[in-house]
């Protein structure tokens, strides 16, 4: 996105928070592209036949996006590094309900192969990577959103920087540190 781009969306976010419903409709047609390139990447790892399909992701999370209220949107990085947050939070959803659901509940039809395995572990793995995250964000929290800005979110160390208000390097930095700690945790080692 050219920079011009970049600031007309961050002045119709500031709008849509000042109330300005026609900014709201402005709006929806420039994020729906970056939306579904976050929807996609979520998606890209997940199971062929799993309950929410890229689509749906996107609608859930714009729901919670335009439901909420009194929001100040910094710029266009805040606005993203928020939805690619609650796409998280979503799969995360999902993953427990899919862990909680009995012996045959709910489930789709197929043979024990690997399709089957891939399933349970790809399920474990995000559950696995939401845990740690959240065990580094309660003694970190910055480098808590410095991981999922980046790792879910897709934000560039620029963007992040600016949505955190601290510098480029700053960023690299703790992005580094984060990455090896959730590394060892999520190894086991």
């Amino acid at each position: 996105m050219v920079e011009a781009g970049r600031q007309e969306l961050t002045q119709l976010l500031q709008a849509w928070s000042e109330g300005d419903k026609q900014a709201l409709e402005k709006l929806v047609p420039q994020v729906q592209q970056e939306l579904h390139r976050l929807a996609g990447f979520y998606m890209s790892g997940e199971r062929p036949n799993h309950p929410l399909q890229t689509t749906a992701l996107i609608h859930e999370a714009y729901i919670r996006l335009i439901g909420w209220e009194n929001v100040r949107w910094q710029n266009r990085a805040h606005f993203f590094g928020v939805a690619a947050q609650l796409m998280r939070k979503i799969l995360v959803d999902a993953a427990r309900a899919q862990r909680r659901t009995k012996r045959g509940g709910g489930a789709f039809q197929t043979t024990l192969d690997e399709a089957c395995v891939y399933r349970q572990e790809r399920t474990r793995d995000l559950l696995a990577v939401d845990e740690a995250l959240t065990r580094l964000e309660q003694f970190d929290a910055r480098k808590g959103r410095i991981v999922e800005l980046k790792f879910f979110g897709g934000l560039t160390e620029e963007e992040i920087a600016a949505v955190l208000e601290i510098s480029d390097r700053t960023v690299r930095r703790e992005w580094n540190l984060a990455r090896a700690w959730l590394h060892t945790e999520i190894s086991g080692g």
